[in-house]
């Protein structure tokens, strides 16, 4: 494309990450060069240059409007999160005043800086969708007398942080389902299905482990299925558009009538994809683990538990902290509860009355040169060889633990597995 004697005109950001691509957050300075090149002597107006962040969805319906009548619905919303104008050369134009002075740009290259913040507040996430994309970009318009406008255009991400490491993205997810089949008036046994993930929030890259429980006493051969799916909804004129998208899965062995399936920890990849968008008004980017049973020529039994996308991986201390709370819950989860082991006899390790003066003695010696520090060694020691506590070893709720126990012993048969 000829431009007259301007060869080339392009935008450069001065901070690239290690993909070098041009990534910010809200608040980040954003700087960056415009770059003139040009052959002879150029009369140039301005250089300016725009920079915007716009959240938009558009998808349309078609309509029935009665007997031989149709037509199409439009839904457009549009969100601005961004708007800055700068003048590189010249004066801001005015419409009103032709005769402008102009700037002469002679033979090569010439480099024009700009910068401008981000605005501090939340901003949404860089995204691009079936009915809709949240896009920032800085244009730049060269205006010489009497001639079409040059432009060019550069595109930068924006990433809206999400901290993982957060209690109520560390909590574990689980739940439990079941359903019976039923073939015209009979009906099978049941399918049970319990899940439960470590934490809600992950990160791109990461593994999810899934934990899962599976019977079958159907006279049916299932299959149990994990998938991850992102959630794309769309908002416009009050109404939504919803698009799911299956980001990856794995699956289970076939389980025959009476047989059951345990996952202890079976690992579902997180591949690149977009962090969760949760405070857009107008854009919703939401993820889910489907667990689910595959039943052939009927409806399937799953259970979805939400996740959440972030930026911000998980630190150790939080893996600790997760991990614990997981083994704890997956206790509760599948019903098993550690009876607490008998305590130890403190027979053996009772301490005499006279070992007892004896070291109350020997410390009252050693501190005499610091009372401070001496009172507070006896104090210590006084604490330390105190003689144990009574312990006693009747269940102080008897009718409780034989209730439980015969609850348990009353409680049916439903599968062939058990």
């Amino acid at each position: 494309m000829v431009l007259g004697k301007v060869r080339a005109l392009g935008i450069y950001f001065d901070t690239l990450n290690e993909n070098n691509l041009p990534v910010f957050s809200g608040g980040d300075l954003v700087s960056g060069r415009v770059v003139v090149d040009v052959a002879g002597d150029v009369r140039v107006k301005s250089l300016d240059i725009v920079a915007r962040g716009v959240a938009k969805v558009r998808w349309t319906e078609s309509r029935n409007g009665g007997a031989h009548t149709a037509y199409t619905q439009n839904y457009t919303e549009e969100v601005e999160y961004l708007h800055h104008y700068d003048t590189l050369i010249g004066e801001e134009r005015e419409e009103e005043c032709p005769d402008e002075s102009v700037t002469v740009l002679h033979t090569g290259l010439h480099e024009f800086a700009f910068s401008f913040n981000l605005p501090q507040m939340a901003l949404a996430t860089s995204f691009e969708g079936k009915h809709g994309s949240v896009r920032y970009w800085v244009k730049a318009e060269l205006h010489r007398p009497w001639l079409l406008p040059v432009r060019a255009k550069k595109e930068f991400i924006v990433f809206e942080h999400i901290d993982i490491n957060t209690p109520l993205l560390l909590a574990p997810q689980a739940g439990t389902k079941e359903k019976t089949l039923c073939c015209w008036f009979c009906a099978s046994g049941p399918i049970s299905l319990s899940a439960k993930i470590e934490r809600k929030g992950y990160t791109p890259g990461e593994s999810i482990q899934i934990f899962a429980e599976v019977e079958n006493c159907s006279s049916r051969v299932v299959v149990p299925k994990a998938a991850l799916y992102q959630n794309q909804t769309f908002f416009a004129k009050g109404k939504g558009k919803q698009i799911q998208q299956l980001v990856s899965n794995l699956r289970g062995d076939p389980l025959a009538q009476g047989r059951s399936q345990s996952w202890e920890g079976k690992m579902l990849k997180i591949p690149p994809v977009s962090p969760s968008i949760l405070d857009c008004p107008i854009i919703k980017v939401e993820y889910a683990v489907v667990v689910y049973v595959d039943v052939p020529g009927g409806l399937n039994l799953s259970l979805s538990l939400p996740l959440v996308i972030g930026t911000i991986p998980l630190h150790a201390c939080a893996t600790r902290t997760s991990s614990i709370s997981s083994n704890c819950s997956s206790l509760s989860w599948l019903g098993l509860q550690e009876r607490p082991e008998a305590p130890p006899s403190y027979s053996d390790l009772a301490i005499s009355e006279s070992q007892r003066r004896d070291c109350l003695q020997g410390c009252d010696s050693s501190c005499a040169d610091d009372d401070n520090l001496g009172s507070l060694q006896t104090y210590i020691t006084e604490f330390r060889y105190l003689p144990p506590p009574l312990y006693s070893e009747v269940d102080p709720y008897p009718d409780s633990v034989q209730m439980s126990r015969a609850a348990d012993i009353r409680r049916p048969d439903t599968c062939p597995s058990r």
